[in-house]
């Protein structure tokens, strides 16, 4: 591509994909004033929060796992009369209001899809769309997702009967008149399983192996708001203290089928779920351990049981892939981006959207957002702490586990404790003598990012 003739570089930053990500990333550029083009392949902002986006993985069940307290954008905040967990309508809206709110949606290039990058050898990037067009710009921001490629493991033995990825799921009605077994027991999982309870003729969830499953209210508060409002103990201490609550809470996973944990509290991704125990509980869905083998609709678990079922939904999570530009992110699985935003081999090259952490995503989508709006703004300016921060990138792995011990699954992999990346972004933001502040829609100017 990059031996025909270029186009005049824009001088500017591309922003690939308009969901929660790109809107946070769109928002901090204008605010700085930094010109960018936004390109994304729906005809409408929201990401995979609009359930009529093609390849969304979302549902019609699903809600917030955050609450809508500490969830919202900064100087944006979720409207009072949403609920502690909104569903996903409410999301979409919320997100559509924070675009039009910024000006941000008049400037996005809709029903356009980015088929690659390139890095030139002057350092400026070609963005090539799926119709052939391309534009040169100084950097490009990509903000895809990690939730549109799913992980599909391979069932043992010979299942007959269906087999989907929970990805194509929309509908507790897909259910109706079928023996489902449900396979993984993340978030998504758990509200799926909890529809085949309800819809289902027969609902069963397979985990491999044991999980901490915290309700969604604590004391009547959200979870994430009372742990907030509470001492900030010693990560050990914390799961000690949190992991025998729990179990006063809500007793002890065995009761109910469960295996029990393998791991301590906080050391794989929070499961944020009420309504699964209470289907249990009621003997409305059972569990069972993980699969060993298949022999027609007939599936034989781990621990000698054996049953039939009609569908299996695979619940088995997704791979962070990013098509447009996978040789310059690296692992398939996890980026390797320094703060897990900046990419230390490509100069002009940064990712928003591809965090893994144990709490809500968009204050973080803000902080590197604004990060990467700071630094671009001190290379445009000639400031030192761009150089500075540039060496930093390069240089620096610092540890972001919160003094939690992760799991060794693919899942984990580049995991960081959201505590410990927040603290050490805004050290960062000291020590640069830049601001993390998002300002309210009143303070950006209506020209501010355009090109």
């Amino acid at each position: 591509m990059s031996t025909v003739a270029l186009p005049e570089n824009r001088h500017d930053t591309c922003i690939i994909g308009a969901g929660p990500a790109g809107l946070a990333v769109a928002r901090a550029l204008k605010q700085h004033g930094r010109p960018y083009t936004q390109i994304e392949r729906h005809t409408a902002t929201g990401g995979v929060w609009d359930i009529d986006a093609p390849g969304t993985p979302m549902y019609e069940s699903a809600h917030f796992i955050s609450s809508r307290t500490l969830s919202g954008f900064g100087g944006f905040p979720m409207p009072d009369h949403y609920a502690d967990y909104p569903p996903h309508r409410d999301i979409l809206a919320y997100l559509r209001s924070f675009a039009d709110a910024y000006g941000l949606t008049e400037a996005i290039e809709f029903g356009v899809s980015v088929a690659r990058i390139e890095k030139l050898e002057d350092g400026s990037w070609l963005v090539e769309r799926e119709g052939g067009e391309t534009t040169r710009h100084d950097s490009v921001i990509s903000c895809t997702g990690a939730q549109w490629f799913p992980n599909i493991p391979e069932i043992p033995g010979n299942f007959t009967g269906e087999v989907r990825h929970t990805l194509s799921y929309r509908s507790p009605h897909e259910l109706e008149g079928k023996r489902v077994l449900v396979v993984g027991a993340g978030n998504s999982g758990c509200d799926i399983a909890c529809d085949a309870a309800r819809s289902a003729d027969r609902a069963v969830i397979s985990m491999r192996r044991g999980y901490w499953f915290i309700p969604k209210h604590i004391f009547g508060m959200p979870v994430d708001v009372f742990a907030e409002g509470g001492p900030h103990l010693p990560k050990r201490v914390e799961q000690a203290v949190f992991g025998r609550m729990l179990r006063l809470l809500v007793g002890k996973p065995e009761r109910l089928g469960l295996q029990k944990p393998d791991h301590r509290l906080f050391e794989t991704h929070p499961v944020l779920n009420s309504m699964l125990w209470h289907h249990l509980q009621h003997g409305d869905i059972e569990a069972r351990p993980g699969i060993k083998t298949t022999a027609g609709k007939t599936v034989t678990f781990t621990d000698g049981r054996s049953e039939d079922f009609d569908l299996i939904l695979l619940a088995t999570g997704y791979r962070h892939l990013v098509p447009h530009g996978q040789e310059y992110f690296g692992d398939p699985q996890h980026p390797d981006l320094y703060l897990s935003s900046f990419s230390r081999e490509h100069d002009g090259l940064y990712g928003v959207g591809y965090v893994e952490t144990n709490s809500g995503a968009y204050q973080l989508f803000d902080l590197q957002a604004q990060l990467i709006a700071n630094y671009l703004s001190a290379r445009a300016h000639g400031n030192e702490s761009a150089s500075r921060f540039r060496q930093l990138i390069l240089t620096e792995r610092p540890d972001l586990s919160g003094g939690v011990k992760f799991d060794k699954s693919p899942r984990h992999r580049g995991y960081v404790d959201s505590h410990a990346l927040t603290t050490h972004l805004r050290k960062l933001y000291q020590r640069m003598g830049w601001s993390p502040e998002s300002t309210p829609p009143s303070a950006v100017p209506a020209t501010a990012g355009k090109r």
